[in-house]
C-alpha cells in the first residue's frame, strides 16, 4: 500500500517536472524569469535535468519493489474447472428389456 502511494507520488512529480521543460531549450527559464535571476539558465536546466533523472530512477524502484507483490495475490478459480472436477459422471445404465426383445413384424393396434 506504501509503495502504491510512493509510485502515484513520484509519477505526478515526474509529470509536473517533464511538463515544466521546454524541448527546445528554453525550459523553466523562459516561464519564470525570477528564475533566471536567483538560479541562472544553466542552474535551472541542470536541476530539472536532475531531478527528471531522479524521479524516474525512483519510479523504476518502486515499480521492481512491486513486483513480488503483484504475483503473490491469491489463485483466481475457474468456474468450468471447479464444475469439471465436481461433475460426476453417471453410470452406464443397463439397458431396458424392450431394447433387448426381438423385432417381430405385429401389426399396430387399431385407431378407435
Amino acid at each position: 500500500m506504501l509503495l502504491s502511494i510512493g509510485i502515484i507520488i513520484v509519477c505526478v512529480l515526474l509529470i509536473s517536472v517533464v511538463l515544466i521543460q521546454n524541448s527546445k531549450g528554453g525550459g523553466i527559464q523562459s516561464q519564470f524569469g525570477v528564475a533566471n535571476q536567483i538560479m541562472g539558465v544553466k542552474r535551472g536546466a541542470d536541476f530539472i535535468e536532475k531531478a527528471t533523472w531522479t524521479l524516474a530512477i525512483l519510479l523504476l524502484a518502486f515499480s521492481l519493489l512491486m513486483t513480488p507483490k503483484a504475483g503473490s495475490a491469491p489463485e483466481t478459480k475457474s468456474i468450468t474447472k471447479d464444475a469439471a472436477a465436481n461433475a460426476v459422471m453417471p453410470a452406464a445404465q443397463p439397458a431396458s428389456p424392450a431394447a433387448n426383445a426381438p423385432v417381430t413384424n405385429a401389426a399396430p393396434p387399431p385407431i378407435k
